[in-house]
């Protein structure tokens, strides 16, 4: 089964690594998760792999996602999950140590500062965003997609962004985080984000996310 993103303004399909998300999480991963500060707090953990691998790690975690059945596939993989959006009320807010973007997640709700604001907002200050982004010179886009799977009809249209490693770096000084560093594991790239102590938090809400852009690369 082939399920692919289809962007509204180009019409071209980009296709999503679903196989992937079912399947236990890599021995780059794992050596990934191997170097957070717990408590660690999964956003958009879908079906769980992630989660259930702290778990397993015995490294306090919490994967949170809006879609049911994800969650209660992560619950069948005995993670600690909760079907939360990110932009709701969060336990422990302020608190975690490490706060993961994995999986294109710097995607969610087509604003990527927002996204990170209120992310940042959730970290302790001090701690950590892992945010994967895409390959540098790839495009970095806002805009709507749908999910399109073979057989079946496109689900809705909603905002969605993608983010590279060349961009990443324009986005943190509206964020109050620095970039500690930028790793590649087998040509996938994680940016390590550390929350400024002189940042002001501020409560984000789902309306933060209008007007939130990526600036142009100059």
């Amino acid at each position: 089964m082939t399920v692919t993103l289809e962007c509204r303004s180009t019409g071209q399909h980009r296709e999503l690594a679903v196989d992937r998300w079912h399947e236990p999480a890599t021995a780059d991963e794992l050596g990934l998760l191997r170097t957070v500060a717990p408590p660690v707090l999964d956003v958009g953990c879908g079906p769980g792999r992630i989660a259930a691998a702290l778990a397993s790690m015995g490294i306090p975690s919490l994967g949170i996602d809006v879609a049911p059945e994800a969650i209660r596939h992560a619950n069948s993989l005995g993670a600690a999950v909760l079907h939360r959006s990110v932009f709701s009320a969060v336990p422990g807010e302020g608190r975690w140590s490490t706060v993961l973007l994995l999986d294109g997640n710097i995607g969610i709700g087509g604003a990527p500062v927002a996204l990170l604001n209120r992310c940042a907002d959730l970290a302790v200050e001090g701690g950590h965003l892992i945010v994967e982004v895409d390959p540098p010179g790839n495009p970095s886009s806002v805009t709507e997609v749908r999910i399109v799977t073979d057989g079946a009809e496109p689900g809705p249209w909603f905002p969605w962004a993608t983010v590279s490693a060349g961009d990443i770096g324009s986005l943190v000084p509206q964020v109050g985080v620095e970039l500690d560093e930028m790793v590649e594991l087998s040509g996938r790239f994680y940016a390590h984000l550390r929350v400024c102590p002189s940042r002001v938090r501020v409560r984000r809400s789902a309306g933060a996310l209008v007007g939130s852009r990526i600036p142009a690369r100059r």
